[in-house]
């Protein structure tokens, strides 16, 4: 099985786009095209022809270069069946089970509605890489915006399944802010104290947070540790639900 490379590109004030090359038939995809510019210009200095764009969810911020990109290089564009209608130029549905063939590598689909009614995620198992849109952030979690809370901790509960090797190709720089919040949470959480320490030397320096690992997620991430039982009392709920406690915790996050 070749290696799937995977390229970051910072757009807007704070998105991922991520360009991935499939080398053993030379494909080139891109998740959650924010803007056209920033990709073509990657693809360009590269000397790549983008084949697929893959799409976690409608939002302008990840589909707003689709139809630019899909009219200059003719590329396939990929997103949840559910949500077809909204997703710019789509021409292959998938949806929650599925697998999506992308040259040597396959992508398993997950569907993780809560942020929004029809959002998915891809997770390429042989490269332990997970693209999860704005379901899951380094050190946070997407506002439940047409989705519940309950929906949304099961999306996230789904993706927390997978390995701790993952790593967390998520949508957005949020971690310092999200570490500020989280250890308001958690102050007695140590790999999460010195997590945090770590992320505002990492930004002091101009530097990313992202990727993550999901085995550093299921150990400092409030919003993945609501079945915790110090996460629960943290926020005045002992022996409440999981999904109760993480819907306290994200409320507490929005109300911030």
């Amino acid at each position: 099985m070749s290696a799937l490379e995977v390229v970051q590109i910072p757009t807007r004030d704070d998105n991922y786009v991520y360009l991935l090359r499939e080398p053993g038939q030379g494909l080139v995809g891109v998740v959650d095209p924010s803007d056209a510019a920033p990709v073509i210009a990657e693809l360009d200095l590269r000397g790549w022809t983008l084949t697929h764009i893959l799409n976690t969810h409608h939002h302008g911020d990840h589909t707003g270069g689709n139809l630019e990109l899909k009219a200059k290089y003719g590329c396939t564009v990929v997103g949840a069946r559910v949500d077809s209608d909204r997703i710019p130029g789509i021409d292959v549905e998938v949806g929650d089970g599925e697998s999506y063939q992308f040259g040597d590598a396959i992508a398993q689909v997950y569907e993780t509605p809560g942020h929004t009614s029809g959002h998915i995620a891809f997770w390429f198992a042989d490269g332990e890489a997970l693209f999860c849109g704005d379901t899951l952030f380094a050190l946070g979690c997407g506002r439940v915006f047409e989705g519940t809370f309950d929906e949304m901790w099961a999306s996230l509960v789904k993706l927390r399944d997978l390995p701790d090797a993952a790593k967390v190709y998520c949508a957005h720089e949020y971690t310092q802010t999200n570490a500020r919040f989280a250890v308001t949470i958690e102050r007695g959480n140590q790999a999460l104290v010195d997590r945090a320490a770590e992320i505002d030397a990492l930004r002091a320096a101009n530097k990313r947070t992202v990727p993550s690992l999901l085995g550093e997620e299921k150990a400092t991430n409030p919003f993945l540790r609501a079945d915790v039982a110090s996460v629960a009392q943290a926020v005045g709920l002992p022996g409440a639900g999981a999904a109760k406690v993480f819907a306290e915790v994200r409320t507490r996050k929005d109300n911030g």
